[in-house]
């Protein structure tokens, strides 16, 4: 009985000590951002992330203590097989895990959770769009070695234990003594005996997230996940029901208040017409850092900038998120972003969503979707379908010699296309029209037909903002455009700056932009919203009730309370001119608190998040 409890240790130990020093090569592997790390930083991110090692190390150690068990009674080869396969596949699942980890963390600056399996499932070829060939080989070959050298650890630990096992006689107190060594397990899995369990929020010791980042451990973050995917109604609870009613009722648009349709008259008019086309254009990953006008690069979006000082800018909008499956829900559906999951993925869910095509068909608007990439990646196609959209024009509508680019079509051919149809239109058909039109070239791997600018990123995006341009410059020419209206927003902040926080307000800062024939004049607004206000606001100006959008806001009603709200994986932010708040959840604490009112936006961003995902559990 000896050597099993003795090698039921060594296994613990040994999982115990790879997850540790699993650690410092995820450090070294991303040395450009633990550069300013010393000695001390990087013993600190072994030490804070023990409790999750710890943890893990007993998850996996509790199958071999079943197997501790049974070699009590039996160690026929059958047996002893199944065991090696056991290793095998934990050394299999730790490598891709760990491997994977490695490669994202550079692109999406948060441990791995569920997220990447999301978009794989989906869509493999569009989740490897933004890897290159060269990046695919390197990751596979990793994988295979480190696989490879888990195996021979695994093989040569269990080897030397299963060499001196002997069946015993007093097999029924070995079996109790070993069970009750199994259970023991169940502490350290369960972070001790205090009120709290084991989370990833644990192991955060650092102002550095990024330290905290290394510090966690990437199979606990995707179990994690994983487990909060479904039960929404129970996520995020900080306070009572009755309390985060009355702290939303200061958070809602009047219109939703107000519990009915009416929308009032307008005290802002922005369009000269009540039922001009709509052309809402989603431009991937563009920022405010990228325009002169809203404080940025001078000759990058050069193009937007120009288009600003025609239209209607504004100049605290906000992303409501990280990712473009979250940002489409956002801007169509008035819908704001989760921190766990994303909505889109329950098609079942979306299908009950509010949303301007469903909207705008009511009252007679024809419907049309256009998109250079795979319209099925992230379930796009399910949600754009049961939002209202007649047609849905993606890659595979165009001839395979145009699919050049890893997302499918380049950006100048999508605008080709749509520029296409507008002249075949009828110039005089009375029936009105919403064109949404996502773009995708400014996105890894910033491969476009063009050259400006040395730098790949920000050329990328120079290049969309050209054919965005170019295609406004034709579309004047066409007698469409006096009675248009065009909305330009990006889906979220993403390439540019590089490895921006996702703890810093900065992260979500995106222009607005509505230009077009049919707006009244240009001007600047100053309001504070962020992507989900763009249904309540658009509709409100063609005269539409809004109130189905509860987490929509109006921007132009003076009576509709002003602020952004966004969310990354397990943190929320909402922006006020009076306080910018950032929250972490992992660790409970306020991350950003700026301001002349600082706290002041705590409560509210804990209740709106907490009504979402009662929203999200009922939908």
């Amino acid at each position: 009985m000896k050597e099993r409890i003795l090698g039921l240790v060594k296994i613990y130990v040994w999982f115990l000590l790879l997850f540790v020093l699993q650690k410092p090569l995820f450090m070294l592997f991303h040395h450009s951002l633990y550069a300013d790390a010393g000695w001390i930083d990087r013993l600190q991110v072994m030490w804070h992330g023990l409790p999750l090692d710890l943890s893990l190390a007993a998850y996996l150690t509790v199958i071999p203590g079943c197997f501790a068990i049974f070699s009590v009674w039996t160690l026929s080869d059958t047996f002893r097989r199944i065991c090696i396969g056991y290793y095998v596949v934990i050394a299999v699942l730790m490598s891709v895990i760990f491997v994977v980890n490695i490669g994202l963390y550079g692109y999406w600056g948060f441990p791995l959770d569920a997220t990447p399996l999301f978009y794989v499932v989906s869509s493999p070829a569009d989740a490897l769009a933004s890897i290159t060939f060269g990046q695919i080989l390197m990751g596979a070959g990793g994988m295979v070695a480190y696989a490879a050298l888990l195996c021979l650890l695994f093989y040569g630990v269990f080897r030397t234990i299963w060499k001196r096992l002997r069946l015993l006689y007093d097999r029924i107190r070995a079996t109790w003594v070993l069970l009750l060594l199994t259970a023991l397990l169940f502490i350290p899995i369960r972070g001790g005996f205090s009120v709290a369990t084991m989370n990833v929020g644990q192991v955060y010791f650092s102002n550095n997230l990024q330290l905290n980042h290394a510090a966690v451990n990437p199979i606990f973050s995707l179990m994690e996940s994983l487990s909060k995917q479904k039960d929404f109604g129970k996520q995020y609870r900080f306070m009572s029901a009755e309390r985060a009613d009355e702290q939303m009722r200061q958070l809602v648009d009047p219109a939703v208040a107000a519990g009915d349709s009416a929308t009032g008259a307008l005290r802002d008019t922005l369009f000269t017409m009540q039922r001009p086309d709509v052309l809402i254009v989603i431009l991937e990953s563009f920022s405010s850092h990228l325009m002169a006008s809203l404080g940025g690069m001078p000759d990058v979006a050069v193009r937007l900038d120009s288009l600003s000082r025609e239209g209607v800018l504004f100049t605290h909008f906000y992303a409501n998120s990280f990712r473009t499956d979250r940002g489409l829900v956002s801007i169509l559906s008035g819908y704001p972003a989760q921190p766990t999951t994303s909505i889109m993925k329950y098609p079942r869910k979306t299908q009950n969503l509010p949303s301007i095509a469903g909207a705008l068909r009511k009252v007679g608007y024809e419907t049309h979707y256009y998109y250079g990439g795979d319209a099925d990646f992230t379930h796009m196609r399910s949600y754009l379908m049961a939002s209202g959209f007649g047609t849905i024009v993606s890659d595979k509508d165009f001839p395979v010699s145009e699919r050049l680019s890893k997302w499918g079509v380049h950006d100048h051919l999508v605008f080709r296309r749509l520029l296409q149809e507008l002249q075949e239109a009828s110039a005089a058909d009375s029936v009105p029209a919403l064109r949404v039109l996502q773009t995708s070239s400014s996105h890894e791997p910033f491969e476009v037909p063009y050259r400006r600018l040395a730098n790949d990123r920000l050329n990328a995006f120079a290049y969309t903002d050209s054919v965005v341009g170019d295609f406004i410059d034709r579309f004047r020419r066409l007698p469409q455009w006096e009675r248009s209206v065009v909305l330009l927003v990006p889906d979220h902040l993403g390439g540019y700056p590089e490895h921006i926080s996702n703890l810093t307000e900065e992260r979500y800062r995106i222009p607005l932009i509505i230009t077009g024939g049919a707006i009244c004049q240009p001007r600047q607004i100053e309001t504070y919203g962020s992507q989900q206000d763009i249904a309540a606001t658009l509709l409100a100006q063609l005269g539409l009730p809004h109130g189905a959008f509860t987490f929509s806001k109006d921007l132009l009603d003076p009576a509709s309370p002003h602020f952004a709200f966004f969310t990354v994986p397990d943190a929320f932010g909402m922006i006020t001119p009076q306080n910018s708040l950032i929250y972490d959840c992992a660790t409970g604490a306020v991350a950003v608190d700026e301001g002349s009112d600082r706290g002041a936006n705590l409560l509210s961003g804990q209740a709106y998040l907490q009504r979402l995902y009662d929203d999200l559990a009922k939908r």
